[in-house]
C-alpha cells in the first residue's frame, strides 16, 4: 500500500508529518505475518480438486467427475455473542471449529458434501497470536467435515471494533447428485425420527447463557462434573459430515434438519411437507447437565428451553421406520450418539408442525 505523503509544498498545508497505513491504525506486515501462518493449517485441509492455495485473489477448485449431474450447495453463517464469551475468557482455540460447523452442517441436511470453505475475519487492530488461533481452529473444523480452507478475509478496520475484539464469518460450498438431494418431499405419516447428540449449547442461545452468567455473578472457572464451566459452555459445535455422509451410502434419509437456533420445535418444520407434523419424545434421549443448569440459573421455562436451545439434540434425521433400527447401529459405528425421539403423524387442524409429548 502506497503511503500518503501530506508535505507537498504546493498542498498549502504547513503540516510536516508523514502518515502511513500504519499511523492510521492498519499494519500491512502483521497481516502478512497472519497469512505466512495460516498457510500449513490451510494446507492440511486440501483436497485433489483445488487447483489454487492461499494467498491468490481468488481459489480456484475444480468439481470432482465423480458426479455426473452435480448441484452446488452453499451456506454462509457466523457464531453469534458465543464471540464475546471467547473475548471475556481469552479463549479463541475452538470458536473457528464453531464457525465452519455452522455453515458445513447446514448444507450437510441438502445431501451434500462440503467441498471448500471460506473465512471472514474483522478486526479493529490485528493481533496475529489471536487470529492465527482463530484460523487453525477453522482449519481443524474443515479437517472434520473434509473439505479445503482455500481462502479468506481478513480486514483490519481501526474504530469499527472494540479492543480485543474480532468478528466471524464463514462461507461453505457442497456438491450433491441431483437426484440424491434431501428435501423432505417424500416424508409420510409413520416414518421416524432420529435424534444425534449434541456436543452441548453449540453455537446457539448465547445471548441467554450471556444474561444468566451476568444475573448470577457465575464464575466460568468453577468445576463443572469434572470440567470447568467455562469448557463446558465453551466445547465447540460437533460436526456431523463424516458419519452423515457414510450413513447416506447405505441408507436412504429422507430428511435432515440443523438443530440451531429455534431447537427442534422451529427447525424440524423447515423440512416436513403438508399435512404431516412431527411427535417428539421429550424423555427419549439424555439431556445434558449443561442445559438443566441452564434453566435452574435463569429460570427459563420448558417451552422457552426448546425454542432457544438444542437441548442435547444437534442433528434431527427422518428415516423409513424399517430403516430405524439400522441408522441408528450404523450412526452407532461412527462414533455418534443416537435416538430415535418421535414419529411422523398425520397433522390435524391448527395443530403446531412439532409437539413434545
Amino acid at each position: 500500500m502506497r503511503e500518503l505523503n501530506l508535505t507537498s509544498s504546493n498542498s498549502g498545508n504547513s503540516n510536516s508529518t508523514q502518515l502511513s497505513y500504519r499511523d492510521a491504525g492498519v499494519d500491512i506486515d502483521a497481516g502478512d505475518r497472519l497469512i505466512e501462518n495460516i498457510k500449513p493449517y490451510a494446507k492440511r485441509t486440501l483436497r485433489p480438486e483445488v487447483l489454487t492455495g492461499i494467498g491468490g485473489f481468488g481459489a480456484l477448485f475444480e468439481i470432482s467427475k465423480k458426479y455426473r449431474n452435480p448441484v452446488l450447495v452453499s451456506g454462509t453463517d457466523g457464531v453469534g455473542t458465543k464471540l464475546k464469551l471467547a473475548f471475556q475468557l481469552d479463549q479463541h482455540d475452538n470458536i473457528g471449529i464453531d464457525l465452519v460447523a455452522m455453515s458445513v452442517n447446514d448444507i450437510l441436511v441438502l445431501g451434500a458434501e462440503p467441498l471448500f470453505f471460506l473465512d471472514y475475519f474483522a478486526c479493529g487492530k490485528l493481533n496475529v497470536d489471536t487470529a492465527t488461533t482463530v484460523v487453525r481452529g477453522i482449519a481443524m473444523g474443515c479437517e472434520q467435515a473434509e473439505c479445503a480452507l482455500i481462502g479468506g478475509e481478513t480486514a483490519e478496520m481501526p474504530g469499527m471494533y472494540p479492543s480485543g475484539e474480532y468478528d466471524l464469518a464463514g462461507f461453505a460450498v457442497g456438491v450433491v447428485e441431483k437426484e440424491h438431494i434431501i428435501n423432505g418431499s417424500t416424508i409420510a405419516e409413520g416414518d421416524v425420527v432420529i435424534g444425534l447428540a449434541s456436543s452441548g449449547a453449540h453455537s446457539n442461545g448465547y445471548s441467554l447463557i450471556r444474561k444468566i452468567i451476568e444475573n448470577n455473578q457465575i464464575d466460568l472457572s468453577a468445576d463443572f462434573n469434572g470440567k470447568t464451566l467455562s469448557d463446558v459452555i465453551m466445547a465447540p459445535t460437533r460436526i456431523y459430515v463424516k458419519p452423515l455422509l457414510e450413513l447416506m451410502k447405505q441408507l436412504p434419509v429422507k430428511g435432515m434438519a440443523h438443530i440451531t437456533g429455534g431447537g427442534l420445535i422451529e427447525n424440524l418444520p423447515r423440512i416436513l411437507p403438508e399435512g404431516v407434523s412431527a411427535m417428539l419424545q421429550k424423555d427419549s434421549w439424555e439431556t445434558p447437565p449443561l442445559f438443566h443448569w441452564l434453566q435452574q440459573q435463569g429460570n427459563v421455562a420448558d417451552n422457552e428451553m426448546v425454542r432457544v436451545f438444542n437441548c442435547g439434540i444437534g442433528m434431527a434425521l427422518v428415516v423409513a421406520p424399517n430403516h430405524a433400527g439400522e441408522t441408528i447401529k450404523i450412526l452407532h459405528a461412527s462414533g455418534e450418539t443416537a435416538w430415535q425421539i418421535g414419529k411422523i403423524k398425520r397433522r390435524g387442524t391448527n395443530e403446531a408442525p412439532t409437539t413434545l409429548v
